[in-house]
């Protein structure tokens, strides 16, 4: 197997002059002719012939780091097939990190992409409302833009310094609502998300609000998971209070998918005895009976423009992106 000693001997340089040329160093450079030549022998041993020798050739990072909370949820994965869509544009690949919802594994893996140096980092995902983890993650997406040179966007709230596609969950919910209500629903209830985060608090506003003034009465609202499991548990906790409203809406699809199943398991039929609301769109709904009424997001053409800011934050000052919703009435909220 070749190595990069191999590599710089036949460069006629030093390992250190050849990890230069191939990895940068902030405070010392290597001279063109002699990157030249390292780069000339790596080709000739056929050393690193993938994303590192793309980059040698290119002269800059050719990667995408992506890192979301769950790429096991259809959100997450069709915002990610976005993101590569977004990398092929400029022939670059992407490398993908899964941290849940911890501040702390967020941060953790921002420091290790430091020393990847990709040419761009995509973050996706809500915020928890905690100023001190928030400040943490600011300054630890501050100091890898300092480091690495890489641009920096975020999909979610634009509370980070970074450039952010925000989508208008609020006003997207409160569309929702405004239809919802177009059909004569006045009793409500809302499975809320995890307390705290700020995604699923403003969907939870956006909704409850649009729907109360349009005179509509709420039952308390019912905090779970962001995730199928999630909607399963609120939905179950809402219907054995006895005190069941003739609407349900989960601030996502994989809540009310959760919420659905939840209802069937206990003989409550989904439209007939309970209507059930989602927000996202994901694909996995084609496959839901009865189908979802929901909010519509073109999740990878978010993934796709995500990468252009982050390529544009390279070069220029952090921008925000806002991104709507549509309404799609199907047959889970059917009178």
């Amino acid at each position: 197997m070749v190595t990069l000693s191999d590599v710089a001997k036949a460069a006629g340089v030093s390992l250190a002059t050849a990890s230069r040329a191939f990895n940068g160093s902030k405070d010392r450079h290597v001279r063109p002719e002699l990157r030249d030549r390292v780069i000339e022998a790596a080709r000739r041993l056929n050393y690193a012939p993938n994303a590192a020798a793309q980059q040698l050739a290119g002269g800059e990072p050719r990667s995408v780091a992506l890192v979301v909370h769950n790429i096991a949820d259809p959100y997450f994965s069709s915002i990610a097939a976005g993101v590569e869509r977004g990398a092929t544009g400029f022939g670059g690949i992407v490398t993908l990190a899964s941290t849940g919802l911890s501040t702390d594994s967020q941060i953790q893996v921002i420091e290790t992409l430091r020393r990847q140096r990709p040419r761009v980092l995509v973050l996706v995902g809500g915020l928890q409302d905690d100023r001190d983890d928030l400040q943490r993650l600011r300054e630890a997406l501050a100091d890898f833009k300092t480091f690495t040179g890489a641009g920096v966007a975020h999909v979610g709230q634009p509370v980070l310094g970074v450039s952010t596609v925000a989508i208008d969950n609020e006003a997207a919910a409160a569309d929702l609502a405004r239809a919802l209500l177009a059909q004569g629903f006045t009793r409500f209830g809302v499975l809320a998300g995890p307390e705290g985060h700020l995604t699923a608090a403003a969907r939870s506003r956006g909704f409850t609000e649009a729907m109360l003034a349009g005179g509509a009465t709420a039952r308390e609202p019912v905090h779970g998971e962001f995730t199928r499991d999630g909607g399963h548990q609120a939905m179950a906790d809402l219907l054995s209070s006895g005190d069941v409203p003739e609407l349900v809406f989960a601030v996502n699809d994989v809540m009310a998918v959760g919420a659905m199943a939840a209802a069937r398991e206990r003989g409550v039929r989904v439209p007939d005895d309970v209507r059930v609301a989602g927000f996202d769109d994901i694909l996995t709904l084609r496959d839901i009976t009865p189908s979802l009424t929901t909010v519509h997001l073109d999740l990878e053409e978010i993934g796709e423009s995500a990468v252009q800011l982050a390529l544009d934050d390279q070069h220029g000052e952090p921008r925000t992106v806002v991104v709507g919703g549509s309404v799609v009435l199907r047959e889970s909220t059917r009178r």
